[in-house]
């Protein structure tokens, strides 16, 4: 029996169901990791959008041995300066001037911007309705889970609390008609991630925003999958020319611990007063310096200029393999979060690619997702495209007559 399939049976046996794993990770570096028997796969799911720096980057490393030397724990009744050099930094990038909520996690961030949302309408008419969009997606909690509206994640957990109403994306025509006099704001992603990777278009971003001032609503975006530099800005939303009220990141912000945030623009930065919120281990400073460190990886590797670059390289390649198969329809997406578009079931394509050594997602049933480290070099990305061409041959044959 190899070792991955001896783990794989003791998780089955110990862990409740939720996932559906085939490959026992024991190791990473930089783009790939190394399952339990020594295999050395490409990862580009970055661990569904967390290791934009990379796997056992050695500045990110080096950050969390040593505040894990210092203290691996503060209570939030008292500073921890890592967190706080963090605020300062995030709130630098977002250019808003507001404040920072930590926590742990997307989905905690999200419920965090939404309670600041209720919050901030209870002292302004009484508003309380979120609109959200559907093939959007916002996390596992119960509130997060209603804003998210997809049907396959909601099932089973009825009733689900009021309070959102969905609109279709990139269609301002629909966000006008959801809104209402219990409006208080409307939360959305630049790039929808799990719903297919597709970009908010730039008059529809711009139209929210507009909408937002003109009847006096909040902004919130959703950075979780697209922060951090996975589209070539910190934040997806600056790619367009527009200001959230609030922005919530996660995944990529702790460099592979885990760690989540809400930003707020000066008009919400004190919104949450001492009791209103709370997350025991948010800004937990082992979390926070290995955010600070990934920051400086980012900076000084030149990391959103190699997100677009690297992009463009391998969109080109994708568009290539849509050139050759009719089942194949298109590639969209931003920098280095990009979807293939594909006419019928993902999950064959999915499985050759890990034949050939190469992790990917799906996103949603007909797309499948390639979010790789943006610490990708150009010969690992050519190998990559490589076995991208070996494996969409497989599925689907060489394309010629």
């Amino acid at each position: 029996m190899s070792k991955t399939t001896e783990i794989l049976e003791a998780y089955r046996k110990s862990v409740m169901g939720t996932y559906s794993p085939s490959v026992v990770v024991a190791s990473g570096k930089g783009v790939t990791v190394r399952d339990a028997d020594g295999l050395i796969l490409y990862d580009f799911t970055s661990g569904i959008g967390v290791q934009n720096a990379g796997y056992s980057h050695p500045k990110i490393v080096k950050a969390i041995q040593d505040q894990a030397a210092l203290i691996t724990h503060c209570s939030n009744l008292f500073v921890n300066e890592p967190a706080t050099r963090l605020a300062e930094k995030l709130v630098e990038l977002s250019g808003l001037g507001g404040k920072v909520f930590f926590c742990n996690s997307g989905a905690e961030a999200n419920e965090g911007a939404i309670k600041l949302a209720r919050r901030w309408g209870a002292a302004n008419g009484g508003r309380y309705e979120i609109v959200t969009f559907r093939q959007g997606f916002h996390g596992r909690t119960l509130a997060t889970l209603s804003a998210t509206a997809q049907g396959w994640c909601q099932e089973g957990y009825d009733p689900l609390p009021v309070g959102f109403v969905y609109a279709d994306y990139n269609d301002l025509e629909s966000v006008k008609a959801a809104v209402s006099d219990k409006t208080v704001a409307i939360m959305l992603e630049a790039v929808q991630g799990e719903g297919g990777v597709t970009p908010a278009t730039p008059e529809f971003m711009r139209g929210v925003r507009e909408l937002c001032d003109e009847k006096n609503l909040l902004m919130i975006c959703d950075e979780v999958q697209s922060g951090m530099g996975r589209t070539g800005k910190w934040f997806g939303w600056q790619n367009y020319d527009v200001q959230p009220d609030l922005f919530t990141l996660a995944k990529a912000l702790g460099g592979g611990l885990p760690i989540g945030a809400l930003v707020s623009n000066k008009r919400l930065a004190d919104v949450f007063t001492p009791g209103s919120h709370a997350s025991t281990f948010g800004g937990n400073p082992v979390a926070a310096a290995a955010g600070l460190a990934t920051i400086e990886v980012i900076e000084e590797e030149g990391l959103l200029e190699k997100a677009v670059s690297r992009g463009e390289l391998l969109r080109e390649a994708l568009a290539a393999e849509v050139d050759k198969y009719d089942q194949l329809l298109e590639v969209r997406g931003m920098g280095l979060m990009l979807g293939l578009v594909v006419d019928g079931d993902t999950k064959p394509i999915v499985q050759a690619l890990q034949d050939q050594g190469l992790l990917a997602l799906t996103a949603g049933p007909h797309v499948v997702r390639f979010l790789p480290p943006l610490v990708i070099e150009e010969s690992d990305l050519e190998e990559a495209i490589d076995m991208i061409s070996d494996a969409l041959d497989c599925v689907y044959g060489s394309g010629e007559e």
